[in-house]
């Protein structure tokens, strides 16, 4: 991953915000939007935060790193294919690591035919035990239908992320960046270090401070599946035809020069 030095003195100019302070705002049925943009436009974003928005910090640290392996059945990848389609209701299944705890969870993702999202989540003791002693069974089984004999692991991924709040704590901002992507099917590895992926995380639609900021920096709206997109760039063999597009438009937008806006 390039440098972050700058992205990281922006955010120690935020006021902190500790992991329990932030268990009032954990938003697990929410309502989400994304946006991509790119390293250089981020850090105006993050100069405008000053005054709106506490910067989590973990054991100090602003920017943490997660580890997350999707799952999916072997033949069809189901999963990947209804995400290309557009299909709700739609699952997916994952294994999430928070790398500097060394905390991991299985969580079931699931949006509903009104785009609303729910996350459901067990702890594990690491994704070793779920490949290799099918721990977390019963959840899996409880929440989604699936057994571990249904699906395989598929695309796993490494990226940094940011989480920011509002003053108000009504909302939850995550961003992140450094993505690179490993395909347990293909061998192959991926990366998009410059891309930066920005979720903004709320129950129902109240009023955002982030919002305004993004339209002044040009940052639209724009969809992004990191098992989705993992999948592009590291299985050629799948069929993809929508997400060519979405990834152009991707690459597109990463590409773009921030605004010149003093």
């Amino acid at each position: 991953m390039t440098d972050l030095q700058g992205i990281r003195q922006l955010l120690e100019e935020l006021p902190p915000i500790t992991l329990d302070e932030m268990k009032s705002i954990r938003l697990m049925k929410r309502t989400d939007m994304k946006f991509v943009t790119n390293r250089a436009t981020l850090e105006m974003l993050l100069a405008r935060c000053r005054g709106h928005y506490y910067a989590q910090r973990v054991d100090g640290e602003v920017l943490s790193a997660y580890a997350t392996t999707y799952f999916d059945d072997a033949a069809s990848h189901r999963m990947f294919a209804r995400h290309q389609a557009g299909h709700r209701p739609r699952t997916k299944v994952r294994v999430r690591t928070y790398v500097g705890s060394g905390l991991t969870f299985l969580e079931i993702k699931r949006k509903d035919n009104h785009g609303k999202t729910t996350k459901r989540r067990t702890k594990v003791a690491s994704l070793e035990a779920v490949l290799q002693e099918r721990a977390g069974e019963d959840f899996l089984t409880e929440a989604s239908g699936l057994t571990w004999s249904d699906i395989v692991p598929t695309v796993g991924n490494r990226f940094r992320r940011i989480t920011l709040v509002n003053f108000g704590k009504t909302e939850r901002l995550t961003i992140d960046l450094g993505l690179q992507f490993h395909n347990y099917e293909t061998g192959a590895d991926g990366m998009m270090d410059d891309a930066v992926i920005i979720e903004l995380k709320r129950d129902g639609r109240v009023p955002s401070p982030i919002l305004p900021l993004l339209r002044e920096l040009r940052i639209k709206p724009q969809g992004f599946s990191k098992y989705c997109i993992g999948s592009v760039v590291t299985n050629k063999s799948l069929r993809v035809n929508n997400f060519k597009l979405k990834l152009r438009s991707v690459e597109k937008t990463v590409a773009k020069q921030p605004p010149h806006i003093l």
